[in-house]
């Protein structure tokens, strides 16, 4: 049984990933064809997931939003880190280097997981894990196109983005680990979105409610926000219940 946790912890994480090489299509039309600003998007695809979400665990009874006063400051953690701060870096990210850059420098994020569970979750850093994370970063600097100071130059705003968007992404895997040892998956989902969402749109630089008045928009935003942000985030938030963090 244990065994088949794994393939399917394993297989859930796959498809997290699946649906998490969408976010660049959603993001790149809402920014470059409707002329949103990336803190707006990243705003309406933390809320609208999050009332999705909210809305399906009103079903599911009030014992589903309840929390024990010793987590909270793993949920303020989980919200600020995790779903506010990896969201924003992660669509300037692609705003100011492309999706294609964007997302090699998020897949930096191995090394971080990996640091951070060795430190605080007791997760052995292996010479396999070793070798996996120096290819990782071989290929973030092939990419990036580290090796030339001319070019980190121009991009170098971009490429901050890119890394603390690794950075944060394994903060958000590591507080998910944490936080579905005592919750549902779902649960941990609404806290980040709904809580992320809300702090989001209040740091908004534009006009939050421009989106309502394109009908078009919508359709990308709610895609937006059923396929990456809720299919990938229960995917993974349940896949990683069953293997380590340091390798999901």
């Amino acid at each position: 049984m244990r065994g088949d946790r794994r393939v399917w912890g394993y297989a859930l994480v796959l498809l997290a990933a699946l649906c998490w090489a969408s976010i660049g299509i959603f993001y790149t039309v809402a920014v470059r064809d409707f002329g949103l600003s990336p803190l707006t998007v990243a705003a309406y695809r933390a809320l609208l997931a999050g009332l999705i979400l909210g809305v399906f665990l009103l079903f599911r009874g009030v014992d589903a939003f309840l929390l024990q006063v010793r987590h909270v400051p793993l949920f303020v953690g989980y919200v600020l880190f995790g779903i506010v701060a990896f969201y924003a870096v992660y669509v300037y990210a692609i705003a100011l280097v492309g999706m294609a850059v964007a997302a090699v420098l998020l897949y930096t994020a191995p090394a971080w997981v990996a640091l951070i569970a060795w430190l605080f979750l007791g997760e052995p850093i292996t010479r396999r894990v070793m070798g996996a994370l120096v290819l990782t970063w071989i290929g973030v600097i092939l990419v990036a196109q580290a090796y030339d100071l001319g070019h980190v130059r121009v991009n170098a705003w971009g490429l901050a983005a890119g890394l603390l968007s690794g950075l944060t992404y394994g903060l958000y895997s590591v507080f998910q680990k944490v936080a579905v040892r005592h919750y549902r998956p779902w649960t941990v989902q609404w806290y980040g979105l709904f809580l992320g969402g809300i702090l989001l749109a209040l740091i908004q630089p534009g006009d939050l409610w421009a989106p309502l008045r394109e009908q078009e928009l919508w359709w990308w935003l709610l895609g937006l926000a059923l396929i990456p942000t809720l299919g990938g985030g229960l995917a993974y938030s349940i896949g990683v219940q069953w293997i380590p963090v340091s390798v999901a």
